[in-house]
């Protein structure tokens, strides 16, 4: 199976690693159908560590051979990846600004975006389909890196990636299919919302790989956009998230535990 996977043309690659990210955000949305719903201080640790492995990604997998592929190049390698990070936490940030949504366990009031007579259950949505198109476009772009020849970029870093935003998906699919439960939702009807916010990842994917197929030198940059746009999601979001229900010292161990699972992945595999 692994062969076969190899064997793909990158795009397909990105293809079906972001399916399985997807997938475990289905797994995570899942457990909605247990009886007994786990606990806001479970929930909150989950959060911190997805928090975590995106920060670890955003560095490890992202930035640091972003740097390396932009060194020889015309600009400065600091300055192409600086760049990049800085526009892709500027284009959430208009994301951000116009898209209608709500963060998890916040009052219809905090609704942000532009105003709209969305329920409830859409806003939440959205924000955490917002949420994931830069852990998408992350995937896809590192298969592109591959298949496009990049040496600092490798086949075992890729599956890391993909492995570990698929272990942070678990947690925020169970975070949005919770409350959707709470708010009146059927089980069923929850996992299904719940599980769809995970698929525009693999829309992210296949044009993040597209991308760096078709426009090479772009490459550094847009490794350094997709992590800028993971940083940008953490830090307005998914941190905020997981503090606000007073487990604080809870959310910021899971922070440093999904932290060091991506760093190992990483590292090990990479």
């Amino acid at each position: 199976m692994i062969d076969a996977f190899l064997s793909l043309h990158p795009v397909w690659q990105a293809f079906f690693a972001t399916l399985f990210t997807w997938a475990m955000t289905a797994l995570g949305a899942g457990t909605v159908y247990l009886q007994q719903e786990p606990s806001r201080k479970t929930l909150d640790l989950m959060l911190g560590f997805a928090a975590g492995v995106m920060i670890a990604a955003s560095f490890w997998s992202l930035l640091a051979p972003a740097l390396e592929m932009a060194e020889g190049q015309l600009l400065p390698a600091w300055l192409v990846v600086a760049f990049g990070f800085l526009c892709g936490g500027g284009f959430l940030r208009l994301i951000d600004k116009f898209l209608p949504h709500l963060h998890l366990n916040f009052p219809m009031s905090e609704a942000e975006g532009v105003k709209t007579s969305w329920p409830r259950s859409t806003l939440m949505v959205l924000a955490i389909t917002m949420h994931n198109i830069p852990e998408g476009l992350a995937v896809g772009v590192a298969f592109g890196a591959v298949g496009a020849g990049f040496p600092e970029a490798s086949m075992a870093g890729a599956m890391a990636l993909a492995m570990g935003i698929g272990i942070q998906n678990f947690p925020e699919g169970l975070a949005v299919s919770v409350p959707l439960r709470r708010d009146g939702f059927s089980r069923h009807r929850s996992f299904v919302v719940g599980q769809f916010s995970g698929f525009v990842e693999v829309i992210a994917g296949v044009l993040g790989a597209a991308l760096v197929l078709l426009a090479k030198p772009v490459l550094p940059f847009s490794l350094a956009f997709a992590a800028g746009a993971m940083i940008f999601v953490v830090v307005e979001e998914v941190i905020p998230e997981s503090q606000q229900g007073g487990n604080t010292d809870t959310a910021t161990f899971g922070t440093m535990m999904g932290f060091t699972v991506m760093m190992m992945l990483d590292v090990a595999l990479g």
